[in-house]
């Protein structure tokens, strides 16, 4: 059996001996970037390897791009090539965020042409809670044979979005907290606000109270209003910098829905060029 969306704590656990299997501890905090490392090194699923946002999900930041710009993805495939990645490996991630932070390698993958990889629903919350066995045992990886290339189709420029503020040949969708999309309290970046036409839909919405994601039934309920103004295949999702984003590509595989493309480089990004058209907070 193939998992592409997500997989429970119970399946990865009946499965966690398997050959076929890859797991990446994804686990980030964005005020404190080595947390989620340290956290790994005390303790994680058995057999996982880390996956730093910053140093291997991400590239360099420069003066003109936003805060986690795309790794290039040559040195990605290598490294996780140099982590024992295959064509055939069953891949899973995780974090304890909810998946807000694992989904980015989730959609990494899926631009690099992997299918078979899943993101553990409920993340580390859901595999300790359930008193599955943790270790703190770094592996040393033997290295795969990984013969991958990035699908560009899976993202837009900025320039794209400019453009598209004319034309509007696709529905961009802003998944941040619905304040920050407001502008009325930005925590992160220093500009607040959002970029016009965009509609909002916090990621927040595709989870249940406990962490765990919707059921598809529920999730097609959240995107229908999107859906019947266009297509999947014409929205593009944002978040911060990129991220985040992801995580509604998931809920919208979940719900059956095609993959959308993301705005790599979001708000982050789009607020670098003070000449770009923004819509701050207006106070009553």
């Amino acid at each position: 059996m193939i998992f592409d969306t997500l997989i429970t704590a119970e399946q990865l656990a009946s499965r966690i001996d398997q050959p076929d299997g890859l797991i990446f501890d994804c686990r980030f905090d964005l005020a404190d970037v080595e947390k989620g490392h340290a956290a790994y090194l005390e303790s994680h699923i058995p057999g996982a390897i880390y996956a730093h946002l910053d140093h291997h999900l991400s590239g360099p930041i420069t003066p003109l791009s936003g805060r986690h710009p795309l790794p290039d993805m040559r040195e990605l495939a290598h490294w996780l090539q140099q982590q024992g990645m295959t064509s055939s490996r069953q891949v899973v991630v995780y974090d304890d965020s909810f998946g807000a932070m694992a989904a980015r390698l989730w959609w990494l993958l899926k631009c690099l042409g992997h299918h078979a990889v899943a993101l553990l629903d409920g993340g580390w919350q859901a595999w300790t809670a359930a008193g599955y066995t943790i270790d703190n045992q770094v592996i040393q990886p033997e290295a795969g044979s990984f013969d991958a290339s990035f699908n560009r189709s899976c993202v837009v420029s900025s320039e794209q979005v400019l453009h598209n503020l004319e034309n509007q040949e696709f529905c961009l969708v802003d998944v941040r907290a619905s304040e920050r999309f407001k502008g009325i309290h930005e925590p992160i970046d220093p500009v607040a606000g959002h970029i016009p036409h965009s509609c909002n839909l916090p990621l927040t919405h595709n989870l249940d109270d406990q962490g765990f994601f919707k059921s598809a039934q529920e999730l097609r309920a959240i995107y229908k209003e999107i859906n019947e103004k266009c297509s999947p295949k014409q929205q593009v999702y944002m978040c911060g910098s990129g991220v985040t984003a992801c995580h509604s590509l998931v809920a919208l595989s979940v719900a059956g829905f095609d993959r959308p493309r993301i705005y790599a480089g979001s708000w982050s990004e789009w607020i670098r060029d003070p000449s770009r058209p923004i819509i701050m907070h207006q106070p009553e």
